[in-house]
């Protein structure tokens, strides 16, 4: 017992730098392989945790409504009319380095942010805005991108992570 007494002190109340190097080993083994897939379980998605890494989302100083008039025909032309628009969440978009968390969502509707995977893609995971759903896939654009990429136009409801 005191071998263990010896190590836990040691971890929690010695200043070395051995020590220090351990105690943050440990807290990257407990958040990588303990805390993030109990996350991960209870919110029903792959990642719980994604940071913003694109200025696709970004509203930089211009408000919500701004983004309406730039955007206004392409909207309109794809059936999103001002009153649905202006009841869409995340009103403020996000920046780069921003965290979010995710969920797997029970249903899902135009104006929703949804975080997916690319088709047959290493890149890193895309977070934008849902502007039309169809059977089993759904579209989606950023709110500081005037027009919908190819990546968006048929998103399958497999790739979507929360």
């Amino acid at each position: 017992m005191t071998f263990l007494r010896k190590i836990w002190n040691f971890i929690w109340y010695d200043d070395s730098p051995l020590s220090w190097i351990i105690n943050i080993i440990l807290a990257l083994v407990l958040v990588k392989y303990i805390i993030y897939p109990v996350l991960g379980l209870v919110l029903g998605t792959t990642h719980p945790l994604v940071a913003v890494v694109s200025g696709s989302m970004e509203h930089d100083s211009m408000k919500f409504e701004g983004l309406w008039e730039e955007n206004k025909g392409w909207y309109e032309s794809n059936n999103i009319q001002i009153e649905q628009f202006t009841s869409f969440p995340l009103r403020n978009g996000f920046n780069k380095g921003d965290i979010m968390i995710l969920w797997r969502p029970s249903s899902l509707k135009v104006g929703d942010v949804i975080v997916f995977r690319k088709q047959a893609s290493s890149d890193p995971p895309v977070i934008h805005r849902i502007v039309f759903i169809g059977s089993n896939y759904v579209q989606t654009k950023g709110d500081n991108v005037g027009i919908v990429q190819n990546f968006e136009e048929n998103i399958p409801n497999s790739n979507i992570i929360g």
